[in-house]
C-alpha cells in the first residue's frame, strides 16, 4: 500500500498530540541545556500545522510537505523552526506533484531534508542536534525500504536519541556549555524521535508496511 496525503495528515495529527503531551519535559530538557523553550515553540508550531492542513485539501503530497515547513519556519521560534521548517520543505520540493509515495519514496526525501538541516544548521553528525537522529534514521530507511521493519526502526530511532547524552555540544547555546552539555539529552533530537516515533505509528496502523 502507498502512502497518501491522507496518512500525512493522520501523522501530524499525532506529531501534534505528541509534542503537546510531552511539552513540560521537552521544555526541561533544553532548559537544561538551552534556552529553555524547545516544548512552547514546537507545541505552538506544530498546533499552527493543524489549522493550516485542516484548512487545505490535498492531492499533492509535496505541497503538503511544504505547507507543514513554511508554518514551522514562520511559527516556531529559536533555532528549531527554520530547521525543522527547511526539514519539510526540502522533503516537499522532491515529492512535488506526487499523490502517492513510496517508503522508498520517502527515504529519499528525507535525504533531501538531512541536507537541508546540513546547510541550515551548520551541523554534521555527532554535533549533539537533531541531525543526530535524522541522519542515521533517514539512512535506516534507505536502506530498508519497503522491507522496513517498523518495531525495529522505532527502537533504532530511540538508540540514536539516547546516544546524543554521550556527546559535546557543538551547535548552539549547548555549546557554550562544553563538557558539561556531556550528560543530557539533546532536545531537538526528542523532538525528532518523536515525529519519526509517530509515522511509525502510521504505518503500522495503516498496514503501509511490516511489523
Amino acid at each position: 500500500m502507498l502512502i497518501q496525503s491522507d496518512h500525512i495528515i493522520k501523522w501530524m495529527e499525532l506529531v501534534n498530540a505528541q509534542i503537546d503531551k510531552q511539552k513540560e519535559y521537552l521544555t526541561q530538557l533544553d532548559q537544561a541545556i538551552g534556552d529553555g523553550d524547545h516544548g512552547i515553540n514546537m507545541t505552538r508550531g506544530f498546533k499552527e500545522v493543524i489549522q493550516k492542513i485542516h484548512q487545505t485539501t490535498y492531492d499533492d503530497i509535496g505541497k503538503l510537505f511544504q505547507d507543514v515547513g513554511m508554518v514551522l519556519v514562520s511559527k516556531v521560534g529559536g533555532a528549531s523552526g527554520p530547521l525543522y521548517g527547511t526539514a519539510f520543505i526540502k522533503a516537499g520540493q522532491v515529492l512535488k506533484g506526487k499523490p502517492e509515495i513510496t517508503i522508498n519514496e520517502l527515504g529519499q526525501a528525507f535525504q533531501e531534508s538531512v541536507n537541508g538541516i546540513k546547510l541550515r544548521g551548520k551541523s554534521q553528525i555527532g554535533d549533539k542536534t537533531m541531525l543526530d537522529v535524522w541522519e542515521p534514521v533517514t539512512k535506516y530507511i534507505q536502506q530498508n525500504g519497503n522491507t522496513l521493519n517498523i518495531r525495529e526502526l522505532i527502537s533504532y530511532a530511540r538508540e540514536q536519541m539516547e546516544h546524543t547524552k554521550e556527546l559535546e555540544a557543538k551547535k548552539g547555546r549547548a555549546s557554550f556549555l562544553g563538557k558539561r552539555s556531556i550528560g543530557h539529552l539533546d532536545p531537538g533530537a526528542v523532538s525528532s524521535c518523536i515525529l519519526f516515533e509517530t509515522l511509525c505509528s502510521i504505518l503500522l496502523e495503516e498496514n503501509l508496511t511490516k511489523e
